[in-house]
């Protein structure tokens, strides 16, 4: 059976500059069936969904929903959405994490009624300041394991699904600590997809070996490059570049890179990768449209969706000798 990935992977699409862009993501549990908008299609309550989406939009706070690996029966696609009333006595996960290298934090809160999440400022929360989450929701710096978020939303996309959780339930069969379901990532044609928190970077074509790779990175402070798609914090051009830097360098320490500065538009962009030690490359992005032809998502007609090819990495600065653990 002809799927969006089977296609993808065949063409042998690139994953680099592919990733959704949030520079906070906040993340809500709510367990059973999730519909194709899983904020408003989902046993969250409509009125809620479409409130938390009002508060989030233009903030730079990306929510989602996440639930334990498990079976969680689809709705029925005839069946009218039923709108219900607050579950006040269920315990619900939430997390929020800011991604920014050298800002990255991942805090952690329970909440009985979700409609809490509105005293956020969300505004703070996408600029990265955590103490808001902390008050409104009695939050704390999460200690435990990295998160391991796996895209399972049958309804956006069967690859989801029929990838998506045979690699969720995989992981939490094997007691890797921190596996969530999530509602939607993006790139479906790039399932199983993965993003791996507090730091932020998203995964494709994923497997358990490789999420155990990319979550043992975190845990040692560095980021693992084979399947990544690239770090929320960045608009797409600027994932592949700082991508494109660490293949280049070697430098694979979490918070060494970040971006300075992206110059240009569509179709061509020049990328400025700053090191903490003073090190600058110049990258350029160019986007091209991958061809032939293939389905962006199952279902969808064909297309030629944007693909970020770095054509030049030039360093700017000198390189020096950096310190322990910079690499």
């Amino acid at each position: 059976m002809s799927t969006c990935t089977t296609a993808s992977q065949a063409l042998d699409e690139p994953l680099a500059g592919t990733a959704a862009t949030a520079r906070t993501w906040l993340l809500l549990e709510q367990p059973g069936p999730w519909g194709v908008k899983a904020l408003t299609s989902s046993q969250l309550d409509q009125r809620l969904g479409r409130a938390l989406e009002a508060a989030a939009k233009g903030t730079g706070v990306r929510l989602a929903l996440i639930r334990r690996p498990g079976r969680h029966a689809d709705p029925d696609p005839g069946a009218q959405v039923r709108t219900e009333e607050t579950d006040t006595s269920a315990v619900r996960q939430v997390y929020a994490a800011h991604t920014v290298p050298g800002r990255s934090w991942l805090h952690g809160a329970t909440v009985t009624d979700p409609a809490h999440l509105l005293d956020l400022d969300f505004a703070a929360l996408g600029a990265g300041d955590p103490h808001t989450f902390d008050d409104a929701l009695a939050g704390r710096p999460h200690t435990g394991d990295p998160l391991a978020l796996v895209c399972t939303n049958g309804k956006r996309d069967r690859c989801c699904a029929l990838l998506g959780r045979p690699l969720a339930g995989e992981l939490a069969a094997a007691g890797v600590p921190g596996t969530w379901e999530v509602t939607h990532l993006g790139g479906h044609r790039f399932a199983p997809t993965v993003l791996v928190l507090p730091y932020g970077y998203a995964y494709g074509r994923a497997t358990a070996p490789r999420v155990r790779d990319a979550l043992r990175g975190v845990r040692e402070g560095r980021i693992v490059l084979e399947g990544c798609r690239g770090g929320s914090a960045w608009e797409r051009p600027a994932q592949a570049a700082e991508l494109a830097v660490r293949a280049r360098t070697g430098i694979h320490a979490a918070d060494a890179l970040t971006v300075a500065r992206t110059e240009g538009e569509a179709p061509l962009w020049e990328v400025t990768v700053a090191h903490a030690d003073g090190r600058l490359w110049r990258v350029t992005v160019v986007q091209g449209a991958s061809s032939p032809p293939r389905p962006e998502s199952c279902g969808s007609v064909l297309g030629s969706p944007a693909r970020m090819d770095v054509e030049a990495v030039r360093a700017l600065h000198p390189a020096r000798a950096s310190g322990p653990g910079r690499h």
